[in-house]
């Protein structure tokens, strides 16, 4: 890892992307990883939508509970392999397993596409495998990129994402009907293999400039549910858990009142999927801009806390609106809102969070509260709408998702605040993979 205290900038695209030259092929490598790697999800995540509706609007609670339970399966599964293998092969190895699930899929839905049981172990997985991934890939760039440079590069390496997750989409639409879903899934699965030659090229660009160590070639070590452990103990760790619960809570609410306004709007499944790629296009598109010229910048000036904050504020705004008028449209530009800030600034900034704590904490109990966390806040979040709704209707719903999002911006103002102010309490790591 490197500081970067005292390197001077030159270039016109280092002006632009608030990078220094001998940065800018970390910043490449980092947004190709994240726009193949977003690439391959978003092409997945329209036809994921549609198995959820198909299988019934008031079951999709019990997806969240599968999901739930898939995270406490592969998590202490990560924890031991993560014990046995270097660190600079964790990636090779989560990703490589992976793949052969998704192969798997490709085949069973090949054999028999409208099996629902296939279709929705399909959904349960996807949710998996999108919150674990991702949480990995994360975990190695905090590893490639010191604090400050985490906070000015970022929100450029995220826009790979948005691009991906823009690509994603489009493919979908174009390719779903010569190649079927088993055919979009071999297609993911192979972008999620190129992946790798972008690790590759980091762990090389690290090693070369700021040399080789021996930690790399380390098994991280510790317990299997270390990252449990670490949570348990360390005040900083246990806010951030909390924010990302309250951040997925408010999250799902939304996802649930998409269900059922998308099914009630447009009952053909295939208008469905339509809608759900378009508004993941819409997003993306107006996420990019905001990560390659904003994110970096807001952060630098004026802290990771307005990145933390800004999403939750707009959303209790936005609860408030669906309150009065839950209309279909209405709610796209809510869902569009919230999900255009959480990639452009709420993402971005629990990211930067992790890049000064330790490799415990960056590869365990980050990937802890990136999935269990995650889903918990998931499936509690995917109960309690479906029990108020049913007991009362959608606008209390809306309201109790505005009383959460004050809650997640109290709880982002602390964490921002003990991040700007270097009060994480743990240790930086200063190796590179």
């Amino acid at each position: 890892m490197a500081s970067d205290a005292g390197a001077p900038r030159r270039g016109v695209l280092a002006r632009i992307f608030a990078a220094q030259p001998h940065e800018m092929p970390a910043v490449g490598g980092g947004f190709a990883l994240f726009f193949l790697l977003f690439t391959s999800y978003f092409m997945l995540r329209p036809v994921r939508e549609t198995f959820g509706i198909a299988g019934g609007v008031d079951n999709l609670q019990w997806l969240f509970t599968g999901t739930f339970v898939g995270m406490l399966v592969v998590v202490p599964l990560y924890g031991w392999l993560s014990r046995k293998l270097p660190r600079r092969l964790l990636l090779y190895a989560t990703y490589g397993f992976s793949a052969a699930v998704m192969t798997g899929f490709a085949f069973s839905l090949w054999a028999d596409p409208d099996n629902v049981w296939v279709a929705r172990a399909f959904y349960i997985w996807l949710s998996v495998f999108n919150q674990f991934v991702i949480s990995i890939a994360w975990s190695f760039l905090a590893d490639v990129f010191d604090p400050a440079q985490a906070k000015r590069l970022f929100g450029q390496v995220a826009a790979g994402a948005s691009l991906g997750g823009l690509t994603g989409p489009l493919l979908s639409a174009a390719l779903v009907a010569p190649l079927g879903h088993a055919g979009l899934l071999l297609l993911s699965t192979a972008l999620l293999l190129a992946t790798l030659g972008c690790v590759a090229y980091l762990q090389r660009w690290a090693g070369a400039r700021y040399g080789e160590t021996g930690e790399a070639a380390q098994p991280i070590g510790g317990s299997i549910f270390a990252g449990l452990t670490l949570i348990a103990r360390t005040p900083y760790l246990q806010l951030v858990s909390v924010f990302v619960l309250l951040l997925t809570m408010v999250t799902t609410f939304l996802y649930m009142e998409q269900a059922r306004i998308v099914e009630a709007t447009f009952p053909d499944p295939v208008r469905q999927t339509q809608v759900f790629g378009t508004i993941d296009a819409v997003v993306q598109a107006l996420t990019i801009g905001l990560q390659l010229l904003a994110t970096g910048r807001l952060a630098k000036k004026l802290g990771v806390t307005v990145l933390l904050v800004s999403v939750p504020l707009m959303m209790v705004a936005g609860f408030g609106v669906l309150t009065f008028a839950a209309t279909f449209p209405v709610f796209v530009a809510v869902m569009i809102v919230r999900r255009v800030g959480e990639y452009a600034f709420a993402r971005p900034g629990r990211e930067m969070v992790f890049a000064s704590v330790g490799v415990e904490e960056k590869y365990k109990a980050k990937n802890v509260i990136d999935t269990v966390v995650y889903r918990t806040g998931d499936l509690v979040g995917a109960w309690s709408s479906a029990a108020i709704t049913a007991l009362a209707s959608s606008a209390a719903a809306a309201v109790a998702g505005a009383v959460t999002a004050a809650l997640w911006a109290l709880v982002g103002w602390t964490v921002g605040r003990r991040t700007d102010r270097g009060a994480a309490g743990a240790s930086v790591n200063s190796s590179p993979l």
